[in-house]
């Protein structure tokens, strides 16, 4: 008969030890370090709202060892200079897009709002984490521009609106709208003859109700509404080839980053991934809701028309060449290309269309 092995270890010391590691966390114990962290939206926007959600969420995960104290817009540094602060360590980390240092080099805006290609931010976040994209991103920052930071893309966006505008838009140009865009779109909206304005999100209002603008971008009917756009315009154009896809950006400084143990970097970068998930479900509990009381409020809210979308696709070619002379913008641009030749027949092979899918929506709702 084969012998019996009895372990020598106590039952109870056995229960009692694994008692003790089940209430054990899983992140190393240290005092709560608080990091001063700023975003590019202001206090009312819904995207502040998510910046927040984000510190919320590596509190949580991290068992309160790292808190980002999340301040507005401007709070710290201008919105635009937050990269630099980020550098310098003025500011641990940033919530924004990569629209917002275009000025350092016009490849930026690829990794925040890249030309209509016929995919959507889905694809772009796909594009950055799977096709190539996170090595180019970094290239940018660290090699290229010598930047001490870190950061990633989060956040799938719904497309964006083309906008808003105080008197009526026809035809196929925007030729004498006073428009505010930032990023490689506020290229194409110059080449589609508007007269663009780069500005902070918090000052569109009060510089729209001066009548020194005639029509505005931002992202979604929230923030617009939080914002105060119905007040000042009464025209709103949804659908638009200017920014299709779109994601956020998390930046830290590089130093900092890399000082924390493994499980706090992967806590940062994790913490975006699960918030793409829960802010998109916020985004679409909101942005219906509010496009409905922009609606209520006399808003002449319609589709962009199709001559302008065309004209749209047209200033696109126009500014990857300008910008392709460039060999890194050139490489970017033939990164994402590539992504989508591969992604978007699948797609649309697998994928009902948009006129598959009204048919169902009027077939079970309609």
């Amino acid at each position: 008969m084969p012998r019996r092995i009895t372990s020598t270890w106590p039952r109870r010391r056995f229960l009692a030890a694994a008692a003790v590691s089940v209430a054990m966390p899983q992140v190393s114990q240290a005092q709560t370090a608080v990091w001063r962290f700023q975003s590019a939206w202001s206090s009312r926007d819904i995207f502040h709202e998510f910046a927040v959600d984000y510190g919320r969420r590596v509190e949580e995960m991290t068992g309160g060892r790292i808190k980002l104290d999340v301040a507005a817009a401007g709070s710290v540094v201008p919105a635009f200079q937050m990269l630099d602060a980020v550098h310098a360590g003025i500011l641990d980390g940033a919530h924004g897009t990569c629209d917002f240092w275009i000025s350092k080099h016009k490849a930026a805006s690829l990794f925040s709002s890249p030309p209509s290609f016929g995919w959507d931010a889905h694809g772009l976040l796909g594009w950055f984490y799977a096709g190539g994209g996170e090595t180019l991103y970094r290239e940018l920052l660290n090699d290229i521009l010598k930047l001490n930071v870190t950061g990633l893309l989060y956040f799938p966006m719904p497309a964006q609106p083309l906008g808003w505008f105080r008197k009526e838009i026809k035809g196929e140009t925007l030729k004498g709208v006073n428009f505010r865009i930032d990023g490689l779109a506020a290229e194409l909206f110059r080449g589609l003859g508007a007269s663009v304005t780069v500005l902070p999100s918090g000052e569109i209002v009060t510089i729209m109700d001066r009548g020194q603008l005639d029509g505005a971008a931002l992202n979604n009917p929230s923030s617009d509404l939080q914002l105060g756009l119905p007040d000042v315009a009464r025209t709103y154009l949804l659908g638009s080839h200017h920014r299709p896809a779109g994601a956020f950006e998390v930046v830290f400084n590089k130093g900092k980053f890399d000082a924390q143990p493994a499980e706090v970097k992967s806590i940062l970068r994790h913490a975006a991934l699960a918030a793409s998930t829960g802010q998109l479900a916020m985004a679409y509990a909101r942005y219906p809701k509010d496009l409905d009381e922009i609606r209520k409020r006399g808003v002449d809210v319609r589709r962009t028309g199709d001559a302008l979308l065309a004209a749209e696709l047209a200033a696109w070619d126009k500014v990857i060449a300008e910008h392709s002379r460039d060999s890194f913008f050139a490489k970017v641009i033939a990164s994402q290309k590539a992504w989508v030749r591969r992604l978007q027949p699948y797609i649309a092979a697998n994928n009902l269309t948009t006129a598959e899918l009204a048919a169902a929506y009027k077939h079970f709702l309609g």
